[in-house]
C-alpha cells in the first residue's frame, strides 16, 4: 500500500468545505466523500471560519489600535542620538575616559 502525498488545499477550497459544513445540508460523513477530505479536517475548517467570520464585516481591533508611524520623524530621532553619541564619544576620547578597546 502506498502512501499519498501531502496535500496543501488552497484558501478558496477550504472555505468552500467549511461553507457547506455550515450550511448544514449534508453530514461531514457525505462532505468527506464528496471533497475527498477527512471528517476531523473538516470540522476545524468550519470551527475556524465561524471563529473568524466577525472580522469579515470590519477592522480587527488589534490593528486599530496601532497608531501610524511618522518615519520622517524616527529619521530625525536617530540623526540627533547619533549626533549626540558621536559628540559624546569625542569628548570622552579627548579626556581619556574612554575604555582601550573603543580606541
Amino acid at each position: 500500500m502506498t502512501k499519498r502525498p501531502r496535500r496543501n488545499h488552497s484558501p478558496a477550497f477550504k472555505a468552500k468545505v467549511a461553507l457547506a459544513a455550515v450550511r448544514g445540508e449534508k453530514t461531514l460523513a457525505e462532505l468527506s466523500q464528496q471533497y475527498d477530505v477527512q471528517q476531523n479536517q473538516i470540522g476545524q475548517w468550519r470551527a475556524q471560519l465561524l471563529e473568524k467570520a466577525a472580522d469579515v464585516f470590519g477592522p480587527a481591533s488589534s490593528s486599530a489600535s496601532v497608531p501610524p508611524t511618522d518615519v520622517k520623524t524616527l529619521h530625525a530621532k536617530i540623526g540627533e542620538m547619533r549626533l549626540a553619541n558621536d559628540f559624546l564619544e569625542h569628548a570622552l576620547d579627548k579626556g581619556g575616559r574612554l575604555p582601550s578597546a573603543k580606541r
